[in-house]
């Protein structure tokens, strides 16, 4: 029966299986220190470091670009939509890698048979765009988890009041339980407050560094309980059950549009998919017209043509309440 089996084999199991639960080990121990270890959010893992408060926020505004002083690049919407983002790579690296990436993406089309003209102009597109598209995509996704958090960081505000603390106090609470992105904006209005700053200005100053749309209603509601006085842990309670129906609402209107969007995303994917198929299996097809400078003006008009066909279809598809 076991005829032609070598002990050796079962040698080479144990020592693989060895090997699998030593690594698994090693990674259960490291990950149960690391956990430990780990701040909650970037303004505690700040304070980590023994360093004052005050140093603590002012690096955290150095890092999102607040107070950096005039620079070439401080043009008011590009640092707003840097702050938004919640990039902490400073700003001239971030712009040499999409530079760089920009510069990569033109040489390989310049390298593919692309002419140079059109080399250049790909060049010129992509050193203004590449850096903002990213940025966007950065505050698209902070945005979208800042408001998932932002109800239960409302009611956790809330139990605070109950409790009996002041405004300031349940605010730093928040920093100090939740995760970012919130937990380190929430913490800087603490920070701020506690430096001097009056509350209001300090949600002001957290508006324009997160932009998040739900937000002037909280800011609003503590303005008017400054103010005028009235009950903030019920105005709280009521924002909060806002928030969440409006979260709801806005994942419904994107349920509903699904079809639109995958209608754009399919008759974008089909010629790609076509172009790429045709040069990996008959790479001589266009081999002809390659050199053409009319091929290249037709296909530039296709792309474009394309991309607005998108741009019309997704805003079809996007609502914004």
């Amino acid at each position: 029966m076991f005829e032609g089996f070598s002990p050796v084999y079962v040698v080479y199991a144990a020592a693989a299986l060895t090997g699998i639960m030593i690594a698994e080990g090693l990674y259960l121990l490291y990950a149960g220190r690391s956990d430990k270890r780990t701040a909650i959010n970037r303004r505690m893992k700040l304070a980590e470091n023994k360093i004052s408060q005050e140093q603590v926020l002012i690096q955290l505004r150095k890092e999102r670009g607040i107070d950096g002083g005039s620079s070439i690049f401080s043009l008011d919407r590009f640092r707003a939509l840097r702050t938004q983002s919640g990039m902490t790579t400073p700003l001239p690296k971030f712009l040499m890698v999409t530079s760089g990436i920009a510069l990569a993406l033109a040489l390989v089309g310049i390298w593919k048979g692309l002419p140079l003209l059109f080399g250049l102009i790909l060049l010129l597109v992509l050193l203004p765009v590449l850096p903002v598209m990213v940025m966007r995509f950065m505050r698209k996704r902070r945005h979208k988890r800042f408001g998932m958090q932002l109800p239960e960081a409302l009611e956790l505000i809330t139990r605070g009041l109950k409790a009996g603390h002041p405004v300031p106090v349940a605010i730093a609470m928040v920093s100090r339980e939740m995760a970012d992105p919130i937990g380190t904006e929430f913490g800087v209005v603490a920070d701020e407050v506690t430096y001097g700053s009056d509350l209001v200005s300090a949600l002001n100053n957290l508006f324009d560094r997160v932009g998040h749309e739900d937000l002037p209603l909280f800011v609003t509601a503590v303005s008017i309980q400054s103010s005028s006085g009235g009950n903030l842990r019920e105005i709280l309670d009521g924002l909060s059950a806002t928030i969440r129906d409006r979260g709801k609402l806005r994942r419904k209107v994107r349920a509903i549009s699904t079809e639109g969007r995958m209608s754009a995303y399919i008759l974008t994917a089909v010629p790609v998919l076509l172009f790429s198929a045709i040069m990996v299996l008959m790479p001589q097809f266009y081999q002809d017209v390659w050199d053409v400078p009319k091929t290249w003006y037709m296909l530039s008009g296709s792309i474009i043509w394309l991309l607005l066909g998108n741009a019309i279809m997704f805003k079809m598809s996007n609502f914004r309440f």
